[in-house]
């Protein structure tokens, strides 16, 4: 059986963390980042036990660029995650 959903298989991933990014942060970036063609986004939540006002509650992202995925949608995420490390100083 073939489903054609299944037919955009990843090709290739990448964990991308910006330290100290609050949640609300991280959903902006990957509301952003779903925008590119051929770019899908997780977020990964933090693994720590105890809960600490000071660390976000994501720990970082898993970008998946598949197959529809052009040079100039990389070079798209490639931007938009420089503007928000430039803006929150990573």
């Amino acid at each position: 059986m073939f489903l054609p959903e299944l037919a955009k298989t990843k090709m290739s991933r990448e964990k991308v963390e910006i330290n100290n990014l609050p949640l609300a942060v991280y959903r902006e970036v990957a509301a952003h980042l779903r925008q590119v063609e051929g770019v899908e986004v997780n977020l990964i939540p933090q693994s720590e036990s105890n809960f600490d006002y000071s660390q976000s509650q994501i720990c970082g992202m898993w970008i998946e660029y598949t197959l529809e995925c052009e040079e100039s949608g990389r070079l798209m995420v490639k931007q938009i995650l420089d503007f928000y490390r430039n803006r929150h100083n990573q």
